[in-house]
């Protein structure tokens, strides 16, 4: 049999490999229209930085290595141009010599990824000092530029987690950053508590941070940017971290199905609508294996999964791909932040209303132990079944762990009522007793057996915002939160001896705080006879 993969970068590979070790004597052909395969696309802003200062590390292996241990035909600089499905064949063009040829196919396998997005701003085109991140010729570019130019000032287009991560690769190399962005918040899809947090380090290590405004024009060859609000802003260099598309018009003209935002749809053996034709990774979309909802494929780790697990499909071994959960991990500074499965912000744009959220800030080990921090960890779950939606973390140790764990949870189809139970290793450098997802599992437990009662500060009706009484329970000397103008503060240490200070007549309103302080003052409260609900604005 003959199989042909158009695309080289993470998919493709793991599923050539893998299938040259099912069945050695398949002819297996890898098409790049790149300089490379298997390039470790994620560690290039380490690179940039001078974290991993060999190229070579970025590319795990060569056409050589691939021909020499696995017998597969890697051609570079070869650009799959069609695919002709009635005959079961695609026309290639050599990019360095300008040939042209076709390539017939038993099963073809679709792994073109996705490409960087170039912002429509009137004068991009003519701005020489304008870079993207993607391929290995991009981080070329870039060291070439920075080589030569010396440039002291950029500017990164799009504060998502390529444009931080870009960012803190330009202050190592002690360069003045500035990152735009259109958004009201930086660190895009995370939610805003832990967006805030990701901000305030940007800031702390010397980044500016412009929000909620954009560019409208680049004059001066990239060298003045015109903003939206009219202000004009001079830099030596620019970067674009403004999003990626699916490289998907190749399967477009070839008839295959796409999702109204252009990736290629398949089912869960990872095949399109055409026989014998499949796809795979950033490309394509599949189903969440939290709610079976249409989700793009994105990022390395599923691609190389898909690929591994499309040759034992496509050998007719028992498996199905059951879809994508999304998990995501990124180092901001001197912070981590995570994310598995649906953020607050993707279920408000899906219309999906049936949820809770639990937002708990515990230490990410033994609080007495050297160095402990703060977890600040948000967990998302459905309203009544405690089914588990998603979660997010930020702070500075054990992050990715605590993610990890809850991604583990929501695959095996747990709730936010097996969360206590979960036996997490626990020694004081490592973790706490009860450890974070165990918290959280208790926190959304008693919100759903309604043990008390929260409310979003939007839900507070303006009768209740004018009658009730707002309690802050904040400490002697620690900063106020929330938006909500206290009545009384009574910090939580004295509540007990001054619960006398609190009305019995009317609704009583705990202000927002973080952590399970709130949660302490309703229950002593309610305990007390009083009608108490805690204000959540996480």
């Amino acid at each position: 049999m003959k199989v042909l993969v158009i695309g080289g970068i993470a998919g493709g590979p793991s599923f050539a490999t893998r299938l040259r070790r099912i069945n050695e004597d398949d002819e297996i052909i890898i098409f790049e229209r790149g300089a490379a395969i298997s390039v470790a696309s994620c560690a290039m802003p380490y690179y940039l930085g001078g974290v991993v200062s060999d190229r070579s590390k970025l590319i795990e292996r060569t056409p050589e290595i691939l021909k020499q241990r696995n017998n597969i035909d890697v051609r570079l600089f070869n650009e799959v141009t069609s695919i002709t499905p009635a005959n079961k064949s695609v026309t290639v063009k050599n990019l360095k010599t300008g040939d042209v040829y076709q390539e017939s196919y038993d099963q073809l396998v679709i792994a073109t990824g996705a490409s960087p997005v170039v912002p429509p701003i009137k004068g991009i085109e003519n701005a020489g000092n304008a870079f993207v991140l993607r391929a290995i010729t991009d981080a070329d570019k870039l060291m070439t530029y920075l080589a030569a130019k010396r440039p002291k000032t950029v500017t990164i287009l799009g504060a998502g987690a390529i444009g931080i991560e870009v960012a803190e690769a330009f202050v190592r190399r002690q360069m003045d950053v500035t990152i735009v962005d259109q958004a009201d918040q930086v660190a895009s899809p995370y939610d805003p508590e832990i967006a805030s947090i990701v901000k305030d380090e940007l800031i702390k290590q010397g980044v500016h941070v412009i929000l909620n405004n954009g560019i409208k024009e680049i004059r001066n060859n990239g060298h003045t940017l015109v903003f939206e609000d009219g202000s004009l802003h001079q830099t030596a260099m620019l970067f674009l971290g403004t999003g990626v598309r699916p490289n998907s018009q190749l399967a477009e003209a070839a008839g295959i199905r796409l999702s109204p935002d252009h990736h290629v749809i398949v089912d869960d053996h990872l095949q399109t609508n055409l026989p014998d034709i499949y796809a795979i990774g950033d490309v394509i979309e599949t189903t969440s294996l939290i709610n079976g909802l249409p989700i793009p494929s994105v990022l390395s780790s599923p691609a190389n999964r898909q690929g591994h697990l499309l040759a034992d499909i496509m050998t007719d071994a028992p498996v199905t791909y059951k879809g994508f959960v999304g998990a995501g991990v990124a180092k901001f500074f001197d912070l981590t932040a995570s994310y598995v499965g649906y953020t607050e912000s993707a279920l408000k744009q899906l219309g999906i209303t049936n949820y809770k959220t639990v937002f708990i800030t515990p230490y990410d080990r033994a609080y007495f132990f050297p160095n402990a921090d703060r977890v600040n960890f948000k967990l998302i779950y459905e309203e009544k079944t405690g089914k588990l939606l998603g979660g997010q973390a930020v702070g500075k140790h054990g992050i990715d762990k605590r993610i990890a764990e809850l991604s583990v949870a929501i695959t095996g189809n747990l709730t936010a009522f097996d969360l206590p139970a979960l036996e997490i290793p626990y020694s004081p450098p490592y973790s706490s007793t009860r450890d974070v997802l165990n918290i959280a599992g208790y926190v959304a437990i008693r919100e759903l057996t309604n043990r008390s009662k929260t409310v979003k500060v939007s839900a507070i009706s303006a009768e209740d915002r004018q009658n009730a009484f707002f309690l802050d329970i904040r400490e002697p000397g620690t900063e106020s939160a929330g938006s909500i103008n206290p009545t009384a503060n009574i910090p939580l240490s004295q509540l007990r001896d001054r619960i006398e200070e609190i009305p019995k007549d009317k609704k009583i309103y705990i202000t927002f705080r973080k952590g399970i302080g709130p949660y302490n003052a309703s229950r002593i409260l309610d305990g007390k006879g009083y009608d108490v609900t805690t204000i959540d604005e996480s």
